[in-house]
């Protein structure tokens, strides 16, 4: 597999005052075309650091994707450091400098003279159209290497990468294609999977199969190289199966799937009703259910039980109840979670009730412990689960994806 490196220029990216998304997206682009991302880079408007870096990753790429820097003002520097690295000077561009003066016409507008600067390449580079703006890009060739400067607008580099790079780097038709899934795991550790996977994970395997972790998931990503996409496509289909097989109930989706999308797939496919009584999770639950078109074919609605005296009130949770074993204890949790059934009709209801942080906690109830109760069909379970108190929000995400993943493996063992 042939490879690239990616270099994300601009003072902004290194100073926290922008996140570099271009990257990420480059890498699955490039993938798919058969060009395995080696390195990515983040380097300052400084002409110096820019050729420097060009350099480093020349050595060990077939493909350099620079992003950035070829705007109109003084820190855009990227054709300067390109022209510097290859050795080549700088030349004007009659046609480029006629384009960017149509393109401010158009718009009624005067071109800056500033602009100019955008109409000067390396010598024997090749110019890029950019229809969305007035940087155009920069494609080059030299030592067998192959360079290509974009804007760092992403509409705009997203645009040019697909209608110019694309069919330069697929011109010789030499390059496999690459395809990707994902399974999605939840419930279980990413050090289980690996282990229960074994030799499945090694480096050299096609297809590959590496893990990550992702709001809670454990996501498997399926990587296959072959000469075509339809064998690629067979190869993936493939190692879901075999990860199925191998996983379980561990699965419960898969590429895109979520935990929300999924239960509600399959409420609507058995016609239940799904109600929440919410303490700790403060209306997430209801929010991660709702997010998803059409869920008002399956979601009753709920409570958002914060105090004592709403759970009380609202759900009928009994005061002894909770004098006696605290708001966050399994008999309120169950109660909680019945009393919601009772008073919306539904088939189903989750209940949460927990200590999220980052205070409140006590030796006996520690941040992070949450009492999930499960009304299923007239049945009332309920279970304890302490998550790390690594944060409240993600106390709380944890929490309510915990109380859907209960239900759907619930959901899935029912035949209606």
């Amino acid at each position: 597999m042939k490879s690239a490196s990616i270099v994300a220029v601009g003072n902004e990216l290194l100073n926290g005052q922008r996140v570099d998304t271009n990257s990420n997206w480059l890498q699955g682009r490039l993938l798919r075309l058969g060009y395995r991302t080696c390195r990515v880079v983040l380097v300052p408007d400084d002409v110096e650091a820019i050729a420097a870096v060009l350099g480093e990753v020349s050595r060990i790429s077939d493909v350099v994707i620079l992003t950035g820097g070829l705007g109109p003002t003084a820190d855009d520097l990227t054709r300067f450091a390109l022209g510097k690295f290859l050795g080549r000077p700088l030349e004007f561009r009659a046609d480029i400098w006629q384009t960017i003066e149509a393109f401010f016409e158009r718009r009624g507008l005067k071109t800056a003279s500033t602009n100019r600067v955008q109409a000067y390449l390396p010598c024997g580079a090749k110019a890029l159209a950019n229809p969305k703006g007035t940087a155009c890009g920069i494609s080059a060739e030299q030592g067998g290497k192959r360079y290509f400067c974009l804007p760092g607008v992403p509409s705009e580099m997203m645009a040019m990468f697909n209608d110019s790079v694309c069919p330069e780097l697929t011109a010789d038709g030499r390059t496999d294609v690459i395809e990707m899934g994902k399974v999605r795991c939840f419930g279980v550790g990413e050090s289980v999977i690996a282990e229960k996977l074994g030799d499945l994970m090694r480096r050299e395997r096609n297809p590959q199969i590496n893990t990550t972790v992702e709001g809670g998931d454990v996501l498997l990503h399926i990587i296959a190289s072959a000469a075509d996409g339809q064998s690629a496509g067979q190869m993936i289909d493939a190692d879901k199966n075999l990860l199925c097989q191998i996983l379980g109930d561990a699965v419960y989706g898969f590429d895109e799937d979520t935990l929300p999308q999924v239960v509600g797939r399959l409420f609507r496919e058995k016609r239940l009703k799904l109600a929440v009584a919410e303490s700790c999770t403060g209306g997430l639950l209801a929010k991660m259910i709702t997010d998803i078109p059409g869920s008002s074919e399956y979601f009753w609605g709920g409570w958002v039980t914060y105090s004592n005296e709403a759970k009380i009130r609202d759900l009928g949770v009994s005061e002894d109840l909770i004098s006696r074993y605290g708001a966050v204890s399994e008999p309120v949790a169950a109660a909680m979670a019945a009393g919601a059934a009772q008073r919306s009709g539904a088939d189903a209801a989750l209940s949460i009730s927990g200590i999220a942080g980052p205070e409140g906690g006590t030796p006996e109830k520690p941040v992070g412990m949450v009492c999930i109760g499960l009304f299923f069909l007239g049945r009332t379970e309920v279970q304890t689960f302490r998550f790390a108190p690594v944060g409240r929000e993600t106390v709380r995400q944890r929490a309510s994806l915990t109380a859907l993943n209960w239900l759907r493996l619930q959901l899935k063992g029912l035949t209606v």
